[in-house]
């Protein structure tokens, strides 16, 4: 049964009226319920509330959510998503992800769908929506509840950065690398740096970037530059160099970076907690970016920066290892978001051939129309499934998992980015325009196939383990 939207309206504000999403400082994700991460308390509260009319098994964005349409130009967002593919995903996934889906799907709904567009226009970087996501426990998904976090699995992860990434892949994909940032110092820190940073991370009172690529090295990581020597008759460490393209750089707190403490060579690399403020650490020009533009991007210099020993993540020789791990998470997280961007482009073009009208009928009587939404689907349900076995091969530790991860990265990437392009080009000339969403979908996906490591990296990934 369908949701009509007198009963929509009463559930939003029925919802709305016990989900506080204001931002909290020093107050844990996991304090909203009883011995649960935030998460669950409020995906149940969601699922409780939507059986007024079945709400979790509906699209993402029905014409029947009229009051969503109505905040935004009509001809800019998806009157009607496709409710078959939501249906097809139904049965794999297990009631606590339909919940967080729900979750998600609604803050997307809320929060980001509607003001997107401005964000990308302006520059703006939304920190006050992201706290407020971390009030839902999506500031630290994958760390352990005693320091605020959801502790849940990647296949979890997986499901809500995409529902997310459908209102904005910009904004969340920045949220998705200061959730890989937390994960690798709620995995590799001691007691005291756990319970030191992460209780101030996963409730996003501090923001955190993730800092590997530098002028010269980009796909080769292990010849990066930047120097940690440590002080003489001491144990600081002085940092010198350079760090390029850094999301969040110059607005940060906190720099998850790495450098180099050894010989040339991936053994040589320290992995540091640099903060924003420390003496000699200073920022580039903001880059003007194709996309992700509501998140900023900067150079990270450092000039004799002073880091104390106690700043130090894992061992020293340790800070390649520790990177590695943190993308492979990363590369799920983007391929996710990629799959968000492309159900939103695919759903945009299914609604817009049904309405537009070239030689006396709807375009999408044409079978040319029908064949290309045929193969678009089939290669974003394509994408979401691999992804989704990419997680579960990293939650399992399963032998090849970082070849099943690198294969979901480069096939989900390129192929949601060819979605979303055939979803411009189905608008035809109007999909040029910003006053169609699509065309910020395309801008913001097209990085996805270059960081986290190329596509072209990836398939060395891929091959390296049919070698061995």
């Amino acid at each position: 049964m369908l949701v009509q939207s007198t009963n929509h309206t009463l559930f939003a504000r029925t919802f709305s009226s016990k989900l506080d999403l204001s931002f909290k400082p020093n107050t844990p994700a996991r304090s909203v319920g009883a011995g649960l991460p935030a998460i669950v308390n409020w995906a149940r509260l969601l699922l409780q509330a939507s059986r007024v009319r079945s709400f979790v098994a509906q699209p993402v964005f029905s014409k029947h959510f009229s009051t969503s349409v109505a905040e935004i130009s009509p001809s800019a967002v998806p009157e009607s998503a496709c409710s078959k593919i939501h249906a097809w995903n139904q049965h794999r996934l297990t009631s606590d992800q339909l919940q967080f889906q729900a979750l998600a799907t609604e803050f997307a709904r809320k929060e980001l769908l509607p003001f997107a567009a401005e964000w990308d226009e302006h520059k703006h970087f939304p920190v006050d929506v992201i706290r407020k996501a971390a009030n839902l426990g999506f500031g630290g998904l994958f760390c352990a509840q005693d320091v605020g976090g959801s502790q849940l699995s990647r296949a979890d992860g997986a499901v809500i950065f995409e529902s997310l990434a459908y209102g904005d892949i910009s904004t969340v994909a920045y949220l998705t690398i200061h959730n890989m940032c937390c994960s690798l110092i709620d995995r590799f820190g001691t007691t005291e740096q756990r319970k030191d940073w992460l209780p101030r991370l996963t409730s996003l009172e501090l923001l955190s970037s993730y800092s590997l690529t530098e002028p010269s090295s980009g796909s080769d990581a292990a010849s990066l530059q930047t120097t940690a020597r440590q002080v003489h008759g001491g144990s600081d460490y002085i940092l010198n160099g350079s760090k390029a393209f850094v999301s969040g750089g110059g607005v940060s707190d906190v720099y998850l970076l790495m450098a180099r403490t050894g010989p040339l060579g991936a053994k040589g690399i320290s992995c540091f907690l640099v903060e924003k403020g420390m003496p000699g650490l200073s920022f580039g020009r903001q880059e003007d970016k194709l996309g992700w533009r509501s998140q900023p991007t900067a150079t990270v210099i450092l000039e004799d920066v002073r880091v104390p020993e106690s700043n130090l993540l894992g061992k020293e020789g340790q800070g390649f290892n520790i990177a590695m791990t943190g993308l492979d998470g990363g590369r799920i997280n983007i391929a996710s978001c990629s799959v968000g961007g492309a159900q939103f482009c695919f759903d945009a073009a299914l609604d817009y051939v049904h309405t537009r009208k070239q030689f006396g009928k709807a375009i999408i009587e044409f079978q040319s129309t029908q064949f290309k939404l045929a193969d678009m689907v089939t290669a974003l349900q394509a994408s979401r499934l691999m992804v989704a076995n990419a997680a579960s091969s990293f939650d399992l530790g399963a032998p090849g998992a970082s070849a099943s991860i690198a294969m979901a990265k480069r096939f989900a990437t390129d192929t949601c980015y060819d979605i979303c392009n055939d979803a411009l080009q189905l608008h035809g000339g109007y999909g040029y325009l910003k006053d169609y969403m699509v065309e910020r979908y395309v801008r913001d996906l097209r990085v996805h196939s270059i960081l986290e490591g190329t596509n072209e990296i990836m398939r060395v990934v891929i091959a390296r383990h049919l070698k061995s």
